[in-house]
């Protein structure tokens, strides 16, 4: 769009507002952040300009990421109530009233034309309010099995984008095969170029995954040990650095050790091989980027949506799996050392993860919201 043609939405009309439901996690921010961004890019429609502003929970990620792209937030209380018991459960279910008010609030004094909301326990009430005052909204649902807020929304919401043509029965026409929306980085990621040293990449999610922070050091030192240099880069979160760090001194294997990594996609740039766990956003990433992986679902995970996630990656040829259970340093070797005996496995995998990428999904959803506020 033009600067002229800006300039026109900006001078027609009253606003029409969006207001977006992120969740605390990168997985919920991301996607809603990637679909808010590309309606700011737009400028507006019918005459109407965006504004677009975020509902989202009080934890740090959230405060740091939306409002560093230039969105405001409105932090509520929130707590979630699937998975849990005893003094916790009720401690969580008695935030619901506040909850529910401070959205109330929200909804009436912003008025949005659409809601766009991707699951966790903080869209079940933005959005059923939304839908009580008949206001249009979109769920983006990222998960090849969705969770229990999503599959309660399903009946109320206008439309729902989902990532995995598996999931479109639950939503029936309403539902819009769009792909989950990644960081545009990830799609200008070239492909592998098989340069010696193999680099392998752990990446257990921002705050690490324990399992696989204590498995993944002996698997990769005997690994070394099996094939010769490798380079290995492992984010293992805050919480778990200095042992990991210690683990792979003690088994003297050179590992690049990182608490968190901030250039995700630089560093997905350099791997050859991916091990981690299969959360909506990070499948979507690896796909993004075309990168064979080895994935271990997060066995906690409500409805074990993370092992339905792996299996559709797995089915396409594009990663292998090993559920936690399995999860052994003699195991990961053998499967390790199975992809990496040729180059031409890994090549054959990052070709499948590519063919699963959808590089215009926050175009998709875009679409979906543009087309509700039009009407509005």
């Amino acid at each position: 769009m033009g600067e002229t043609a800006e300039n026109d939405i900006r001078n027609q009309g009253p606003p029409a507002r969006i207001l977006m439901v992120s969740g605390g996690t990168g997985g919920h921010i991301f996607p809603v952040l990637a679909v808010a961004e590309e309606l700011r890019r737009r400028g507006g429609v019918a005459g109407r300009p965006y504004e677009i502003e975020f509902v989202g929970t009080r934890r740090p990620l959230e405060a740091k990421l939306i409002p560093a792209a230039g969105f405001c937030l409105h932090a509520v209380d929130s707590a979630g109530l699937k998975g849990i018991g005893g003094l916790r459960w009720l401690r969580n279910f008695l935030v619901l009233p506040r909850t529910a008010i401070e959205v109330a609030l929200i909804l009436k004094e912003f008025r949005p034309c659409v809601v766009v909301g991707i699951g966790g326990y903080l869209a079940g009430p933005v959005m059923m309010d939304a839908a009580i005052r008949d206001i249009p909204t979109v769920l983006i649902e990222p998960n090849a099995r969705p969770g229990f807020t999503n599959r309660l929304l399903a009946p109320m919401v206008r439309a729902a984008a989902v990532g995995f043509a598996e999931t479109a029965e639950l939503y029936g026409t309403k539902a819009h095969i769009t792909g989950l929306p990644v960081r545009r980085a990830f799609l200008n990621i070239p492909p592998r170029n098989s340069a010696q040293p193999l680099t392998v990449l752990i990446v257990g999610g921002s705050q690490g995954a324990k399992a696989m922070n204590r498995v993944v050091p002996e698997g990769m030192s005997m690994l070394v040990r099996h094939l010769g240099k490798l380079r290995i880069i492992h984010q293992t979160g805050e919480r778990d650095y200095n042992e990991v760090r210690r683990a792979y001194l003690e088994r003297g294997a050179e590992a690049e050790v990182h608490a968190f990594i901030d250039d995700m996609p630089g560093m997905l740039a350099q791997a050859d091989l991916v091990i981690a766990r299969s959360g909506a956003t990070t499948v979507a990433e690896l796909s993004a980027a075309g990168r064979a992986s080895v994935l271990v679902p997060f066995p906690g995970a409500t409805d074990q949506h993370q092992l339905e996630n792996a299996r559709v990656m797995e089915k396409a040829g594009a990663a292998r799996v090993i559920v936690q259970s399995e999860l052994t340093p003699e195991r990961l070797v053998a499967e390790l050392r199975g992809l990496m005996a040729s180059t031409g496995t890994l090549d054959k995998m990052a070709a499948c993860a590519r063919r699963l990428a959808r590089p215009d999904a926050a175009e998709r959803i875009a679409d979906l919201v543009e087309g509700f506020a039009r009407r509005s």
